[in-house]
């Protein structure tokens, strides 16, 4: 027999006694859970509401009021080119010399035909008076009298010949000077001295271009719905026919030149579904030439009030625009809105968004609907206030 014999009620205690200090001394070794990470960190701003007009925009190019090939009027060689080819020319300055020596021979030819017209018209016109004398005296017929007569008429219209070829011939001579028909700027010299140039026809010789400078056109296109939207201030002859215009180039900001829509097409092209319109700018001093693209815009509507947002606190779900709004207790909410143009930075929210309901403007990638966030608040500035909320600590 065991000399220290343990009643089975006493093993039990024992082991369940074990069994805790074993699960103390487990529990002492196991590590703590880590305590719940902080809620991310965003920016947010209150959604504004101004008086705006919406303008949309429109990529046009410029183009010259008025374009001339210029065209020898009559044949001959070229003497001399008397122009800068690029250079802004004055209507009346001469471009190129053409010989003149044959057109000026042939005006001293037709001088002379004058002077010998007048002659004849002279002797013709004393005949007839002596024939008056004779045949009052019956001294000539009748006959012979309407025959002087017919003579003097002859000499009339000869004389007249002579010196409508006498013209002629001068406008000839001055036509051998090819002067610019409008001030503009000139292109390059198509022909250089010596060379033959005929007046035509069938075609004359290009001899160079000029294009008008001041004023200048901007020619754009415009969709479908943007000419219903203008119909009624672009239409020509309406009270509204000159519609304002503003425009900038290619390395300006914003559209510091200001114009006017003169012309809408009548027609639009069933092809690309455009319709073509003009606008006209005063160009003082030649900045801007044929060719050079514009952006144009045009106000798209009159003036209202409207709530705005920083367009960055705008995300795309799938088919639907949307922004996350702070809650009273610190969490976000998502709300669908309906967007519209851009105006100075900021996006017109035309539904789904009140003014003076905080937003999130920075920080949307990294919340859903419904977590908890820090918020820190900004204006609502546009890109140029989120970009300092970005590089604040």
């Amino acid at each position: 027999m065991n000399a220290n014999p343990i009643h089975r009620p006493d093993r039990v205690r024992l082991a369940a006694a074990s069994g805790l200090a074993l699960a103390a001394l487990l529990a002492a070794c196991t590590p703590a859970a880590p305590p719940p990470p902080p809620p991310p960190q965003v920016t947010v701003a209150a959604a504004v509401s101004r008086e705006i007009t919406e303008w949309d925009e429109f990529t046009g190019r410029f183009e010259a009021t008025n374009t001339v090939e210029v065209r020898p009027r009559v044949s001959g060689f070229v003497r001399a080119v008397a122009f800068a080819e690029g250079a802004v020319v004055h209507q009346g300055d001469v471009l190129f010399e053409i010989d003149p020596r044959p057109y000026q021979d042939e005006v001293a030819r037709a001088a002379a035909e004058v002077a010998r017209a007048r002659t004849r018209l002279s002797l013709s016109g004393s005949e007839l008076e002596r024939a008056g004398r004779l045949v009052a005296a019956q001294a000539i017929s009748r006959e012979e009298f309407e025959a002087r007569g017919s003579g003097r008429a002859e000499g009339v219209a000869a004389l007249q010949s002579a010196e409508a070829a006498l013209r002629s011939a001068r406008l000839n001579l001055e036509w051998t000077r090819v002067r610019a028909p409008l001030s503009g700027r000139v292109s390059r010299a198509e022909v250089t001295p010596g060379n033959l140039v005929q007046a035509g026809p069938p075609a004359a010789t290009l001899l160079t271009t000029v294009v008008s400078l001041d004023p200048i056109y901007v020619y754009f296109d415009g969709d479908e719905q943007s000419y219903l939207k203008f119909a009624g201030l672009s239409r020509p002859g309406s009270a509204a026919g000159r519609a304002p215009v503003s425009m900038g180039l290619a390395n300006e900001q914003g559209f510091p030149h200001e114009g006017v829509v003169d012309f809408v097409d009548n027609r639009l092209d069933p092809v690309a579904g455009t319709i073509r319109a003009r606008a006209v700018f005063r160009n003082p001093g030649g900045a801007f030439t044929p060719g050079m693209f514009a952006r144009v815009r045009l106000a798209g509507s009159g003036k209202y009030t409207a709530t705005l947002v920083d367009d960055r606190a705008v995300g795309t779900d799938q088919d639907r625009k949307f922004v996350l709004v702070l809650k009273p207790d610190a969490t976000v909410d998502y709300r669908p809105v309906t967007t519209g143009p851009l105006h100075d930075g900021l996006r017109v929210i035309r539904d789904g968004l009140r003014p003076g309901e905080r937003i999130v403007v920075n920080g949307l990638q990294r919340v859903r609907p419904g977590m908890k966030v820090a918020a820190r608040d900004t204006a609502m500035a546009g890109p140029s206030a989120t970009a300092v909320a970005l590089r604040a600590p």
